[in-house]
């Protein structure tokens, strides 16, 4: 195989990896996708570069995602925007994909803060209520020990925060992607592009319409962790609490409709009322989700227990009637079938992070 259609065979397998997250670093990528395209043989040579490797990474991108990808950036820049104003006194930059263009499904926004100290950073991302965790990672350059520490963010769009010492504000750091200087924007530069590349958008109102918007998913968050100290009956749920039966629920429920997004938060949220009203579970929990739900959600979490009542005929010929007109009557049999299955000891389950994960990248990928 001539070394040149090799080389973008590896970088197009070593792309695609990359993009379903199959790998999330391009070395292991292109290795793999080399082994993959040409076994045993290939030499160093025939690998692609990082450069190439994003550029097909972008190709697949815009194939796969469309006009989808124009309006995510936008929202990228405008949330990295609204970050950096919260963290202006950390002199934070802008880097990576969201200021370049080179997003897609999935990446996170990449920001540089400076301090000599992680608390002042995690103080304030506290005071602001958002939801975050520290990682410290040690890596050897040169035979010498560095250890990075990083801030991730969940949010909206997620975070990676990496935190420098304060005096390397003006250090120049070098793209491992390309081997030339980091491109990055303080909040000045950042307002500076966002005016230009969207003329029409009213800067301060939008950042303060991005700030009064309500993340659903640390909502629902916070409703099902709760659920883990909620012990079931063990006659009806031998496999413990509310929140291990829950998690249940959604895994048979994606095994069921992996894309119907609304069906699977009804799965997932169906008992969250259990740590506010346990006698009255269903309407504290629609109270509880009240705007953060679709009406079709709603329906199928408010109606799952006279799903249960129809299974096992209680249930009235009017009540049934008025659930049988329903274009969703099906998906409720569905629900209830998976909420009866979803009572195992011993299950292994998702947790709430990787389902909550799960259902944001899926918003995102039908266009929220």
């Amino acid at each position: 195989m001539a070394n040149d259609k090799l080389r973008r065979r590896v970088a197009w397998e070593a792309a695609r990896l990359m993009y379903t997250r199959e790998e999330a670093e391009y070395y292991r990528a292109k290795l793999k996708a080399a082994r993959r395209v040409a076994g045993s043989d290939f030499k160093p040579g025939d690998l692609p570069t990082n450069r190439e490797i994003r550029d097909e990474i972008q190709v697949m991108a815009r194939i796969q995602e469309g006009d989808r990808r124009d309006e995510n950036l936008r929202q990228m820049r405008i949330e990295a925007l609204r970050m950096m104003r919260i963290l202006w006194r950390f002199r934070p930059r802008l880097i990576g994909s969201t200021l370049t263009g080179h997003v897609r499904r999935g990446s996170d926004i990449d920001l540089h803060v400076f301090s000599d100290s992680l608390e002042p950073i995690t103080a304030l991302l506290e005071s602001e209520g958002l939801v975050y965790e520290v990682q410290r990672k040690r890596v050897l350059k040169a035979g010498e020990e560095h250890i990075y520490r990083h801030v991730h963010v969940r949010d909206r769009f997620d975070f990676e925060l990496t935190v420098y010492p304060a005096d390397k504000a003006h250090h120049v750091f070098k793209s491992s992607i390309t081997g030339k200087p980091i491109e990055r924007a303080s909040i000045a530069e950042l307002e500076q592009l966002l005016a230009e590349e969207y003329p029409n958008v009213v800067l301060d109102q939008t950042v303060l319409e991005a700030e009064s918007k309500v993340d659903r998913f640390q909502v629902y968050e916070m409703l099902l962790l709760p659920l883990e100290q909620v012990k079931e009956n063990p006659r009806y749920h031998p496999e413990g609490d509310a929140l291990y039966h829950s998690l249940q629920v959604f895994e048979l429920a994606r095994d069921a409709l992996p894309y119907d997004e609304e069906f699977l938060l009804a799965a997932l949220l169906h008992d969250v009322g259990k740590a506010i009203d346990p006698k009255e579970h269903v309407a504290a929990g629609l109270e509880a989700l009240d705007g953060l739900i679709t009406p079709r959600t709603a329906w199928l979490i408010e109606h799952h227990s006279e799903a249960h009542a129809l299974r096992e005929g209680t249930l009235g010929v009017r009540a049934r009637r008025r659930l049988e007109a329903s274009e969703d009557y099906e998906e409720l049999k569905l629900l209830a079938q998976c909420d009866l299955a979803g009572r195992a000891r011993g299950v292994a389950v998702a947790d709430v992070r990787e389902a909550l994960d799960y259902l944001r990248e899926l918003a995102r990928t039908c266009g929220e």
